[in-house]
């Protein structure tokens, strides 16, 4: 299920179900903190079909952080995902979307995902190093990269979506999940929120 909200944003329901967090140790560029464990996620969620336009954030928060606007993309700068940003001016963002009057009617609260709900989302179903397969070749039809994006931004949504319908799951900006970076537990867990402070 698919909704689009006042400001525009189309977010997809994703929905609960059990997956392997981590990857193999064969898995090229795996950390050694990345030990593959069971999560399970208890309730559906929705997430954001596309990274936060530089529009959209501007909508919300009245300014544009981004060092790739305007001049330096050579056109509109609007479909670009804001970028620059830090954790807190995210889940600020959250807060103040969550209280814009059509949001409130409609009972939308914004919250940053978990990293396991973000994982979950990206794999979208499967249990490849990608979403859409273990070949690294086939990257740049689903995500911006260095050496595909002339070492900059692009326009949300250009590529491939995974089999959920998200884009730019596997590349264009890094996204801020709600919890902090730490190794992963040793065994299954079920609605994690990451490390303790």
């Amino acid at each position: 299920m698919e909704l689009t909200n006042s400001i525009g944003m189309k977010l997809v329901m994703i929905p609960k179900g059990t997956f392997i967090l981590g990857s193999p140790e064969s898995e090229w560029g795996r950390l050694d903190n990345e030990a593959q464990h069971q999560v399970t996620l208890t309730k559906d969620f929705y997430l954001g079909v596309t990274e936060v336009t530089q529009a959209q954030y501007i909508n919300v928060m009245g300014d544009n952080p981004s060092g790739h606007q305007d001049d330096l993309v050579q056109g509109d700068s609007s479909s670009y995902p804001v970028e620059q940003v830090s954790w807190e001016d995210a889940v600020e963002f959250c807060k103040k979307l969550s209280d814009m009057p059509e949001e409130k009617k409609a009972r939308r609260v914004y919250r940053l995902p978990t990293e396991s709900e973000w994982e979950y989302a990206c794999r979208a179903g499967s249990n490849t190093a990608f979403s859409f397969g273990d070949e690294a070749e086939s990257l740049s039809e689903h995500g911006w990269f260095d050496e595909n994006s002339n070492f900059g931004t692009r326009p949300v949504g250009e590529l491939k979506p995974n089999s959920w319908g998200l884009y730019d799951m596997h590349g264009n900006v890094w996204e801020w999940c709600c919890d902090w970076y730490g190794g992963y537990p040793k065994g299954a867990v079920s609605d994690p929120v990451g490390p303790q402070a």
